[in-house]
């Protein structure tokens, strides 16, 4: 084998490259079925490994979902803690969030770990996630804690409409029409095409 095919070769992942690829495997498979609905196999053929492979590396579904979801939530929290203190942090953590929306997977992940939450580790990260918000918003803003809740609820409403396609829908529904609308607000015409292109 000459130098030109020997550079032309697939070079083998390492370790810590093959965990992110079957993490963020899991993060679409997980998006799409849902913890109940998803098994290490589907994984595991999403990232191109064997199932016995994705058991030896987490342990078991319940661990592999809540490395998927910590990371998930992680990415949510970073995004609001880049935002720095001052007159323009709830502006600029509502339009953090709304960036978030670009990856429709990451917002299905965060809501089926509200559903998985009976399991002790998953709810301990869901409890984190919610309250970390909460301490980011009044910490950054300096605002109330009835207005850091409504930031909290505001979010949670957003997951709700994107994670149920109402964005795709506007016209079936008067109503759900103008919830969406007042919820989007001048964000409305992107919130749509991200769901879109989702």
């Amino acid at each position: 084998m000459n130098s030109t095919e020997m550079s032309a070769a697939p070079r083998r992942m390492s370790g810590e490259q093959r965990r992110d690829q079957i993490l963020k495997a899991a993060l679409g498979a997980f998006a799409a079925g849902g913890y109940a609905g998803t098994s290490t196999d589907q994984v595991a053929r999403a990232a191109g490994v064997s199932q016995p492979y994705v058991v030896r590396l987490f342990g078991s579904k319940q661990e592999l979902f809540a490395q998927v979801y910590e990371h998930a939530s992680k990415r949510v929290i970073d995004a609001l803690a880049a935002v720095p203190a001052g007159p323009d942090a709830k502006h600029e953590m509502g339009e953090a969030y709304v960036r978030l929306l670009a990856d429709r997977d990451l917002l299905l992940v965060i809501m089926h770990g509200f559903i998985a939450g009976a399991d002790p580790k998953v709810g301990h990260i869901a409890r984190f996630t919610l309250a970390e918000a909460f301490r980011l918003h009044r910490e950054r803003t300096g605002a109330s804690a009835d207005d850091a809740r409504m930031f909290v609820a505001h979010g949670m409403l957003i997951n709700v409409l994107m994670a149920s396609g109402a964005p795709l829908h506007l016209g079936e529904d008067p109503d759900l029409d103008a919830l969406t609308e007042c919820t989007f607000g001048a964000a409305m015409s992107d919130v749509a095409a991200l769901a879109a292109g989702a």
